[in-house]
């Protein structure tokens, strides 16, 4: 099975340094970082890890939704994900403290019951949901009418 490989060049303190995360493996892109950025509000165009884990999060779940339908005999037209990443505090400090992701699909021949129950059974088995079991993730999965 394949790796992938990401990394990060930092310079400076907390408060006054940054960064550049890079997606190696692919080239696709590379962000700016910094504490300040990841701790406000809006992004300022700054990524931060909570934004990255929940675009791996939403593309892992819905590509395994895709499978998950298809081995059900259902073919989607579209699905449409989206992952809410909260970034908290509790006693050890900063905390992912959940995540909301929410799935909207156009899928022929299935009931919404059928649909959500597939959609749980896609966010159970992702990789990605695995990876992160130690974090409270809700799942809203509704069909386009």
């Amino acid at each position: 099975m394949p790796n992938r490989q990401a990394s990060v060049s930092w310079h400076g303190d907390p408060d006054d340094g940054g960064g550049r995360t890079s997606l190696d493996s692919s080239g696709a892109a590379t962000f700016e970082v910094s504490l300040p950025a990841r701790l406000a509000e809006e992004a300022k165009n700054q990524t931060d890890p909570e934004e990255l884990i929940g675009a791996a999060l939403a593309t892992c779940f819905t590509m395994n939704l895709s499978l998950v339908l298809d081995k059900a005999d259902y073919r989607p037209e579209s699905l449409e994900t989206k992952a809410v990443v909260t970034l908290g505090k509790n006693d050890a400090g900063l905390a992912i403290t959940e995540i909301a992701l929410s799935v909207v699909g156009r899928v022929h021949d299935v009931d919404q019951d059928t649909f959500a129950a597939l959609a749980a059974e896609a966010e159970q088995t992702c990789p990605v949901s695995k990876a992160l079991a130690g974090t409270s993730i809700t799942l809203d999965a509704q069909l386009d009418s």
